[in-house]
């Protein structure tokens, strides 16, 4: 079944809390850390992920968009993610951070901005969790989604499959009840979605309908077949 992330990113940062509860039926809650280095943006940082985590009922994806993430990403496992990604572009040994992340206790996942190929990385799949594929350039939401993505997704999909690896394939940029059927039909299996979710009247059925129509999606891709 497709997992749908809602984006904490385009919640209201006055009620955090309150967003987050609104959003139950979500498998994950993706929170976007950025730096201002790394991406042009500024968000939140280790101390409100850690209530985040206190407040919501819904585990918390934390996607690391800094630099150093060698030298943070561990703290944000400590904070009380269940799943922390890092940026291919910005981490010095990712295999050591991928296996220091998935030894405190969390899953690991690999970032990579969208000019960035996946064939380099090909042989460190193994040590990941999940991997995401960005749709859009990092550091803001309510961007268009890049639909010059959707390849970069099936040979993701098709890497997967050669190694026969149980590894998560994510999408965050643009995902809406436009887009989220190519994306599910090229190979993802997990759907970072922002405004799409928390700018809908009702951000539970939001998440509930990207679901379904990325489930349907899925039932009739060929990567699916037997998956």
């Amino acid at each position: 079944m497709a997992q749908i992330n809602p984006s904490i990113l385009s919640a209201d940062f006055s009620r955090l809390a309150e967003e987050a509860k609104a959003v139950e039926g979500a498998d994950w809650l993706h929170v976007d850390v950025m730096d201002n280095h790394f991406v042009p943006n500024l968000t939140l940082g280790v101390p409100v992920v850690e209530a985040l985590g206190k407040a919501a009922g819904t585990p918390l994806d934390c996607h690391l968009m800094i630099e150093e993430p060698d030298r943070w990403a561990p703290q944000y496992v400590e904070a009380g993610a269940g799943s922390v990604t890092f940026h291919a572009e910005a981490a010095a040994a990712p295999v050591r951070l991928a296996r220091e992340i998935r030894a405190k206790g969390a899953r690991a996942s690999m970032a990579l901005k969208p000019a960035t190929p996946v064939e380099p990385y090909e042989d460190l799949l193994p040590e990941l969790d999940m991997l995401l594929i960005m749709t859009v350039e990092p550091g803001f939401g309510g961007q268009a989604f890049l639909d010059i993505m959707l390849p970069k997704i099936r040979r993701a999909r098709q890497m997967i499959a050669k190694y026969g690896l149980e590894l998560w394939l994510q999408v965050d940029g643009g995902v809406s009840a436009d887009t989220v059927e190519r994306c599910a039909e090229a190979g993802a299996d997990v759907f970072v979605a922002g405004s799409a979710v928390y700018g809908a009247d009702d951000p539970a059925a939001a998440v509930r309908m990207l679901r379904h129509q990325a489930d349907e999606a899925t039932a009739k891709a060929s990567w699916a077949c037997g998956h």
